[in-house]
């Protein structure tokens, strides 16, 4: 263990000495603000890992955050509901390094998560915060080659993240050995186990030691986690912060389209939103290759975390956990089957309580589905206006008023309900074109594709 805070200069002194991150000047929802006022260094925490805590511009927990590192800290099980993009990330990640012993050089703890976005994800933020520890971590996903991973395991690893094929093939194989891990995360529990890992995560934990500690997180908790719980689970203590399901901080709206309209209404949208940066939503793969054209694969997902690439079109593979909070704009250009799917996709956008908007394009057919989806998530998607107010979804310091004019192109595709849309306008894609292109301010802006699948 990390040596624990102990200095006769004050706190202040040596906060003063680190390179912060410009502040987020941003509006932020209850959702990330209504704390009982506890801070960062109230849990004990070694002062290395405060270090990293503020120097990646985590000024305060946030509700998640407060109410369950203490008790992951003391070692008992949890399962804990919150809604996306409210913090659930550091809420087990900082009490995971700071029970790391960097002098034990056998793996501690796995933070297990469905997809290799989200393990990749999740590893940064790992390492970004133990900076200034001497803690080895170790990111393991299908698709990878497998010999890299059994070199590095032959090596120190104190964390693993992982997707759980991929560790449970080298815990099989007697590469990974976790007789010694008392710490186990599941970050979308609800997703790891659904019927895509049946038994997987069973099978997991029986290489586990029995004084293990299992923590759970996730927005939605079907039948399946209680079972889940009822086998492997301690008396867990229960988080819920669920008094409302959709984020505070997104508005959310529909436009009546027919079929053929949906790329030219997606033209509108973009001629008339202020938007930071964008994810777009199919059903399928099969419909986003129709939309995109062409497959990009090669850096697709590190430039759009960048802001090179401002709008990205994917299936539901992007739906879990990813976190990029420059995203202000999420549009469904394929209603969602389920209310879970709809809850984690408009989660993407208004994360850590910033604030957002999601469209919705719906056709004939999706109109009860969308009434359904309300019903059972207890909120209100309205009909788009002409005009939406770029408060709702751009930061007051980011509004450009000259730019933003919605209202004045009347055939813009765009419908409350009522009538048809406007015939759509050609489309001008060049056979030579790799990637759907899309004007808006007279910048071009390209859809892409994001690949993936579950492992």
């Amino acid at each position: 263990m990390s040596t624990a805070i102990s200095s006769s200069r004050p706190m202040e002194d040596w906060k003063s000495e680190l390179t912060l991150p410009a502040k987020d000047l941003r509006y932020k929802t209850t959702d990330v603000t209504a704390t009982k006022g506890v801070e960062f260094e109230e849990f004990g925490l070694t002062r290395e890992l405060l270090k990293g805590i503020f120097e990646k511009g985590w000024e305060h927990p946030s509700p998640v955050q407060e109410a369950s590192i203490a008790i992951a800290l003391s070692g008992q099980d949890i399962l804990a509901r919150a809604k996306n993009g409210t913090g659930k990330t550091g809420a087990y990640c900082i009490p995971c390094i700071e029970k790391m012993d960097p002098a034990k050089e056998y793996i501690q703890a796995m933070i297990i998560v469905p997809t290799r976005e989200l393990a990749l994800q999740t590893s940064q933020i790992c390492v970004e915060l133990s900076k200034h520890l001497k803690i080895k971590i170790m990111v393991t996903t299908g698709g990878t080659d497998l010999r890299d991973d059994i070199l590095r395991l032959n090596g120190v690893v104190h964390l693993v993240v992982a997707t759980p094929g991929r560790i449970l093939d080298l815990m099989e194989k007697g590469v990974a050995n976790v007789t010694h891990c008392k710490m186990l995360v599941l970050d979308e529990a609800d997703k790891l186990l659904s019927q895509d890992f049946q038994g997987v995560l069973d099978r997991l934990v029986q290489f586990l030691p029995k004084d293990r500690q299992i923590m759970l997180y996730s927005a939605t908790f079907p039948r399946t986690v209680a079972t889940f719980m009822g086998k492997h689970m301690k008396e867990p203590y229960e988080i819920n912060l669920m008094e409302e399901l959709t984020l505070l901080g997104i508005t959310q709206f529909y436009a009546y389209v027919q079929e053929k309209q949906k790329v030219h209404c997606l033209n509108t949208l973009f001629r008339k939103l202020q938007i930071n940066q964008s994810i777009i939503f199919c059903n399928s793969t099969q419909r986003v290759e129709l939309l995109a054209k062409k497959i990009t694969e090669n850096r697709v997902f590190h430039e759009f975390r960048q802001g090179h690439c401002r709008n990205l079109v994917c299936s539901d593979l992007l739906t879990r956990g990813i976190d990029i909070q420059a995203v202000n704009v999420v549009i469904n250009f394929d209603f969602p089957r389920n209310s879970e799917t709809y809850l984690h996709r408009i989660g993407r956008s208004g994360r850590f309580g910033h604030l957002g908007i999601a469209i919705n394009l719906i056709t004939f057919e999706d109109r009860y589905n969308l009434r359904r989806i309300e019903k059972e998530l207890k909120t209100h998607i309205d009909p788009i206006p002409k005009e939406v107010d770029p408060k709702l979804y751009v930061a007051e310091h980011q509004l450009d008023h000259s730019e933003f004019e919605c209202g004045k192109d009347s055939d813009d595709g765009l419908n409350n309900g009522e009538d048809q849309p406007q015939q759509p306008r050609a489309s001008s894609i060049h056979p030579s074109v790799h990637s759907y292109q899309i004007y808006s301010s007279n910048v071009p802006v390209q859809f892409r594709l994001l690949r993936g699948c579950f492992i």
